[in-house]
């Protein structure tokens, strides 16, 4: 008999690849993707590793599916902004063994930077996206994924939402399958994508996406239920779910195959359903695609092109808003803060003592823009914190970033960072480059990295050095420090601005919730000795709060003893006392 068990749609991914008989896995951490290698890396069947960006992990996982083994490489949606360029060319030259990319898209801006839907960039590069609904369709579509990749000679993508990727539902396990190497055999017009051989493959894309569109009204992933024939919606993924809870009796058509999307299945829905509602989320992909096709169909006009859909969306705009049991209750704001003992929070408290502004990037430090600390001024993606902070001098001067800084993140410097470190030493930058070495990737929740000495499985490895790194690409100013020594950080950090070199500085301290730390310490208030001056607030820690006399409290459950808050009181009312 078949166990069944309950998963997390990444972990059913995961399952999944193991299943097909994948034998290697290259990514890089970003929410919502990031557990399904942590899961995988758990199956000793499977090569798994974190690479320093997506563009690298895509490019490890062809040159896997070339040399002729079934590969994987996952990702964010922003992370295949990042791989897009191996991935346009992947899909001319086709496979060797099946190859599947995971792309997680954010509706809602759960922990992105922006809302965008892989399926547009999917139909641009000319790849077939396959979109689960539950646990189980995440682990079955993987395996779908490479039969079709392997049929059609094509990478596919397997496209998922924050919701389906951290909810559970029950899944079916089934054994392994030990998939045969293919043969390689070197291939120039194949492999090797010149102008000459690329506008040949070019054809051989054009000629595949028919093939598959036309195939497609046949695939298991797709299926039409017929029920009431005057309501019927053609929908997708996780909306798919919201639909059959709201109108269990409504006609569906369900693409489990995005894109292309089948004619064929259109044409025979839309012949049997009266009122057809297009209800997918993010982008109008399948709709436009079926007024193309000359059909009337309602869709954003009535839903959003925003945020994640839900039942109460739908609801409102079926029957409407009277019933109260469908309003959304609004649940306390509670915005995303720097951990107690956070080395950020020490940085950025000198930062903001400097009146300096920040060029900010990608990471926990992003956190710095808010109030109280109010440091970063921009974010845009990874890396651009180091190309913003140049392109403000080469395009004002010196004098407008004497008051600038870049900061970013040990794991961000790596993955594109050091790129634009590189552009400041070519192009002859004086800025001051801060790099908040916490020893992990820790925003994603604390993988390593190629700085930390471990691998995803947990085995030792070379840790590069992020100050030999900086000398070697020509900076000749570099600094390391301790995050908190803030007497030493404004120092340097206004020598730094100040002077005519490029400098970087690197703040070092272990971010608070790696594992292994150890806080013996607590700070304590002598109420006796506080004059409510409320200088040590201005850090933010969540662990002080005022009493109803003004003065200052720590909470003991919440402080880690980093005493940053010592260094801002000039009372001494504040007091290391160890538990």
């Amino acid at each position: 008999m078949a166990k069944k068990t309950i998963m997390l749609g990444n972990e059913a991914i995961a399952r999944g690849a193991f299943e097909a008989g994948v034998k290697l896995s290259s990514a890089y951490p970003g929410t919502p993707s990031t557990e399904i290698s942590e899961y995988l890396a758990k199956y000793d069947e499977v090569y798994t590793e974190w690479a320093p960006n997506e563009k690298v992990a895509a490019e490890v996982a062809i040159g896997a599916s070339i040399s002729g083994v079934r590969s994987l490489a996952c990702m964010k949606h922003v992370g295949l902004n990042v791989a897009s360029d191996p991935l346009y060319t992947f899909a001319y030259t086709g496979v060797g063994g099946g190859s599947v990319f995971v792309v997680a898209d954010d509706p809602g801006l759960a922990s992105s930077q922006n809302e965008q839907d892989t399926r547009m960039v999917a139909r641009s590069a000319h790849v077939p996206v396959l979109e689960p609904a539950d646990s189980q369709e995440a682990k079955d579509f993987v395996k779908f994924g490479y039969e079709i990749s392997e049929k059609y000679d094509t990478p596919v993508i397997l496209r998922t939402t924050t919701k389906l990727a951290h909810s559970q539902s029950t899944v079916e396990l089934c054994d392994r399958t030990e998939v045969e190497d293919k043969e390689y055999s070197r291939n120039l017009s194949k492999y090797v994508m010149m102008p000459a051989s690329a506008i040949v493959r070019h054809l051989v894309v054009e000629d595949r996406e028919i093939r598959m569109a036309n195939d497609a009204c046949d695939f298991s992933v797709n299926k039409i239920e017929i029920k009431d024939k005057k309501l019927g919606f053609i929908t997708c993924g996780i909306a798919y779910q919201y639909v059959k809870e709201v109108c269990p009796d409504a006609s569906v058509l369900k693409f489990g195959l995005v894109n292309p999307i089948s004619r064929k299945l259109v044409d025979k829905f839309m012949s049997e359903v009266e009122t057809v509602y297009v209800f997918e989320e993010l982008e109008p992909v399948i709709e436009e695609q079926v007024r193309a096709w000359g059909y009337d169909v309602k869709g954003k006009e009535l839903f959003t092109k925003q945020g994640e859909y839900s039942s109460n969306m739908l609801r409102r705009v079926l029957y409407g808003a009277d019933d109260a049991v469908f309003e959304k209750q609004e649940a306390p704001a509670r915005p995303p803060i720097l951990c107690p003992g956070c080395p950020h929070r020490s940085v950025f408290s000198v930062l903001n003592k400097l009146k300096i502004h920040a060029s900010g990037d990608i990471g926990c430090y992003t956190l710095g823009a808010v109030a109280p600390l109010s440091v970063i001024d921009t974010t845009i993606c990874m890396g651009a914190s180091i190309s913003a902070l140049h392109g403000m001098e080469k395009a004002r001067g010196k004098e407008f970033i004497k008051d600038w800084v870049a900061v970013i993140g040990d794991s961000t410097f790596l993955h594109t960072g050091i790129n634009s470190l590189i552009n400041m030493v070519y192009n002859k930058s004086t800025g001051t480059v801060m790099i908040l070495d916490n020893r992990t990737t820790g925003m994603t929740g604390h993988q390593e990295h190629a700085a930390t000495g471990k691998t995803l499985k947990g085995d030792d490895t070379y840790a590069i050095d992020l100050a030999e790194l900086c000398r070697a690409v020509g900076v000749k100013n570099v600094i390391e420090i301790s995050s908190f020594d803030v007497n030493g950080l404004e120092k340097v950090i206004k020598e730094s601005v100040n002077g005519d070199a490029l400098t970087v500085i690197i703040a070092k301290a272990p971010c608070v919730l790696l594992k292994g730390q150890k806080f013996p310490n607590k700070c304590k208030v002598d109420p006796d000795l506080c004059k409510k001056c409320g200088a040590c607030m201005k850090i933010g820690c969540p662990a002080m709060t005022r009493t109803e006399d003004k003065k200052v409290k720590i909470d003991p459950t919440m402080c880690n003893g980093c005493g940053l808050c010592q260094n801002y009181c000039k009372f001494g009312a504040i007091q290391t006392v160890e538990m």
